[in-house]
């Protein structure tokens, strides 16, 4: 695909692709949105005529079978993200999958291994690795700014108004058929991505405590040991009685304070303190899916690859007490 423009199309056209997504995919360079999927029918030609996107249709196959299409973005529920992943890659066309990438870590070997096997290629849409305020703390890790790294700590508190959920009008991420495993798989993947992106690969993997009788009010508590030797605990709680969103990574000389909801960094170094301060862009997904279609396009590495998600996969079964 060297020197040709990514003709996108969408599998689910829902919430995400508004404002976090889907418009990226017409504002990147050598990237079109030509084509839109939803079952119901009213929706998806709403949906195109507001986004002037002259395709649509009511069946996947039909869109990842549509000639014009090299490259889909598959953001249903996680439910069907292996299905149609696995149709996209067989039909050769490239995918960019939202997260949490399947559903368990059996599913993500069977997506390895499809990639492994096929030349389409697969982006996994880890997209705060490539937001501004996230890319500021991994360039102060690797910098030593606060020296040799010891520990992080992530704590995610939420009341039952759940403001750190997306709102849909079927909450599907209640249902662990759906979703799989509530409010946790929903957000997690990312912290938990993110904390593999700055600190490499996981020597040990524990979990904590669970509440899985109602995953509207599930608690997940993990720890991991890094190879570097930097120690993880993360604690996930969505019926809390206090907001609390924060990630503290303490190192030999000072720490990095910082939030997955906002955008601003505390840097603390021999008492000194500074603040670092970042700009959401309109559409948060677009970084990540410029990165996304320079790898298509082969004139750049994998943003996010599935190994890596699979690794975030296996995490979350761990800290689950399912595998």
């Amino acid at each position: 695909m060297e020197n040709k423009k990514i003709n996108w199309g969408i599998i689910g056209c829902g919430d995400v692709t508004e404002v976090k997504s889907g418009p990226a995919f017409q504002k990147v360079k050598n990237s079109c949105l030509i084509g839109v999927m939803r079952r119901q029918e009213a929706k998806v030609i709403d949906f195109a005529k507001r986004h002037g996107v002259a395709y649509w249709t009511t069946n996947a196959t039909e869109l990842i079978e549509n000639k014009e299409v090299n490259a889909v973005y598959v953001a249903t529920p996680p439910s069907s993200h292996l299905k149609y992943a696995l149709q996209a890659i067989k039909a050769g066309k490239h995918v960019y999958l939202e997260k949490p990438m399947v559903l368990n870590t059996h599913e993500a070997e069977v997506l390895l291994s499809a990639v492994k096997k096929n030349i389409a290629k697969v982006t996994v849409a880890h997209y705060r690795r490539e937001l501004p305020v996230f890319k500021k703390v991994k360039t102060l890790l690797d910098s030593n700014s606060i020296g040799k790294v010891a520990s992080v700590k992530i704590v995610i508190k939420q009341k039952d108004n759940t403001s750190l959920i997306a709102k849909t009008e079927d909450n599907w991420r209640l249902n662990q058929e759906i979703s799989g495993g509530g409010y946790f798989h929903d957000i997690a993947p990312h912290q938990i991505d993110l904390m593999c992106h700055y600190f490499g690969e996981v020597e040990i993997i524990k979990k904590g405590f669970q509440d899985v009788a109602q995953y509207s009010k599930q608690n997940v508590a993990g720890e991991m040991i890094f190879k570097n030797g930097v120690k993880f605990t993360g604690l996930w709680n969505f019926n809390a009685s206090e907001d609390m969103d924060s990630c503290i990574i303490h190192g030999e000389k000072g720490r990095i304070v910082f939030s997955f909801y906002n955008d601003t960094i505390s840097l603390s170094v021999c008492g000194k303190t500074e603040i670092y301060k970042y700009d959401t862009p309109e559409h948060v997904q677009q970084p990540m899916i410029d990165k996304t279609v320079h790898y298509f396009l082969s004139n750049s590495l994998n943003p996010c690859s599935v190994c890596e998600a699979a690794v975030v996969t296996q995490i979350m079964d761990v800290f689950c007490g399912i595998k």
